[in-house]
């Protein structure tokens, strides 16, 4: 159950400005309805270049409606300058602060209002948020490594957990957490020393020891917030079979969980000889 304040839930229960301007000055739209979000924004300007009139449409949680509620009511009266300079910080700050699993909903805020201002600015020819600069880190969400590096500076992140509370990024399957953790490293200057390698030659007990130690405290934690879990069936050789549980039982995503989350980790801290299947295959 997420701690809401106040005044998330009476934006969340007595949304504001709820609706769609007809022939807006700026248009903004952010998010995809397949991934849980999405966030479609406009504006009216008066002839002094004020916000006259900003309605927003979406389809999101309770922290997402209350975000763009109290950000149309931040944007009213304003002009573009003012409004360029309204962060996602601002937005939470306006509700008295969002769960920490929740941020991202007031970084979507802000990347609409980004993108409708860059509708009325190129003259209605861009319709589109900008288009994202670097490499896509997280594929689940889309976000790229300047996305995260950007969050982990102008919010003072340390750990992959908050990068997705910001972002999403991390997330889904879970295969991208190396590489955020990079990213914030990089970004904060932290130089981590190499993980250590595991003994050349194991026994079969030693192997197993390991992979029932690496499901538990690396692998189990990772799928327990997305409501799922796996435990270990057998170990054959070099394959290791396990049985995916709760919401990674038959999800779409788990192959990609076996060999992004499972496998990857697997061959971190114990072997990189292993192979990942799930125990039905065998």
């Amino acid at each position: 159950m997420w701690d809401y304040t106040e005044k998330v839930r009476d934006h969340y229960l007595h949304p504001r400005n709820v609706g769609e301007i007809a022939d807006p000055d700026g248009f903004g739209e952010v998010g995809n309805i397949t991934c849980g979000d999405a966030l479609r924004l406009t504006f009216k300007l008066d002839d002094k270049g004020r916000v006259a009139d900003i309605r927003f449409k979406t389809f999101g949680c309770g922290s997402a409606i209350a975000s763009a509620s109290v950000l149309t009511e931040m944007c009213k009266g304003k002009t573009l300058d003012e409004v360029k300079k309204i962060t996602n910080k601002d937005i939470a700050g306006a509700l008295d602060g969002l769960p920490k699993e929740k941020m991202h909903c007031s970084v979507m805020g802000q990347e609409a209002l980004d993108a409708a201002i860059r509708f009325y600015e190129s003259g209605g020819k861009e319709t589109k948020p900008a288009v994202k600069e670097g490499k896509i880190i997280c594929t689940c969400f889309g976000v790229t490594d300047k996305e995260i590096e950007t969050a982990v500076r102008e919010n003072n992140l340390t750990a992959v957990e908050e990068v997705t509370n910001f972002t999403k990024a991390g997330g889904g399957c879970g295969g991208c957490h190396s590489e955020i953790q990079k990213i914030i490293d990089r970004v904060r200057s932290i130089k981590r020393p190499a993980s250590p390698q595991p003994a050349a030659r194991l026994t079969t007990l030693q192997k197993i020891d390991l992979i029932r130690r690496t499901l538990e405290t690396d692998v189990k934690p990772l799928l327990e917030r997305d409501g799922g879990s796996c435990e270990l069936v057998d170990l054959d050789g070099n394959t290791v079979y396990v049985r995916l549980a709760g919401h990674c039982a038959g999800c779409a995503f788990s192959t990609m969980t076996l060999t992004e989350v499972i496998e990857k980790k697997l061959r971190q801290n114990v072997s990189n000889e292993l192979s990942v299947r799930l125990a039905e295959e065998k």
